[in-house]
């Protein structure tokens, strides 16, 4: 099962983030298998947040991976959004063709209200790093979709989504993560 994981930093908790850095790595290091994307969101060069999707036996095993990350224990986020996911695409962030570097990238969460939408790849997906929808534990219910997006700005991300029919929309500057090469 395929999960989604956004860890939203709390605020002046930029220093703790980085002194913490080796420790969430070594973490997500024992993830490496199962990851399907990762990296953080920005404002300019200050971390806002950290996006994970990852593939998991179930939503057991997915809060724990997103409650037992360190910064979390240690106070670096003020909340965590775990979801179900559907990888529509089919590839890991490191299967995109326009690599890891180059261009603006993007989160695009679109929180959902009523009928399920955009549950297919939009037709012009070149620069679509991840895509799927979010869903309750069992998969049975839409509750939104999360995109990583490469675009030149972002309202060219947001437009990845069907603006009228969701309750929010939210677009954040993101970046690969990972160790550096």
């Amino acid at each position: 099962m395929e999960f989604f994981c956004y860890h939203r930093d709390r605020p002046g908790s930029v220093e703790l983030r980085d002194e913490l850095l080796e420790d969430h790595w070594s973490y997500m290091d024992r993830y490496a298998k199962e990851m399907i994307a990762r990296g953080p969101t920005l404002a300019g060069d200050t971390p806002t947040g950290s996006v994970h999707i990852v593939d998991l036996p179930d939503p057991t095993a997915a809060r724990a991976f997103a409650f037992d990350e360190p910064g979390y224990q240690a106070g670096v986020y003020r909340d965590v959004l775990v979801r179900r996911w559907r990888n529509m695409l089919r590839r890991t962030m490191w299967d995109f063709p326009g690599g890891r570097t180059g261009g603006n990238r993007y989160l695009v969460l679109g929180l959902g209200t009523g009928p399920a939408v955009d549950l297919t790849v939009p037709p012009d997906s070149d620069e679509l790093i991840a895509y799927g929808p979010l869903l309750s534990d069992n998969g049975a219910t839409w509750l939104g979709t999360a995109a990583l997006v490469r675009a030149p700005n972002p309202d060219t991300a947001r437009a990845v989504l069907t603006a009228d029919r969701y309750a929010d929309i939210e677009v954040h500057n993101w970046q690969f993560g990972g160790r550096p090469s």
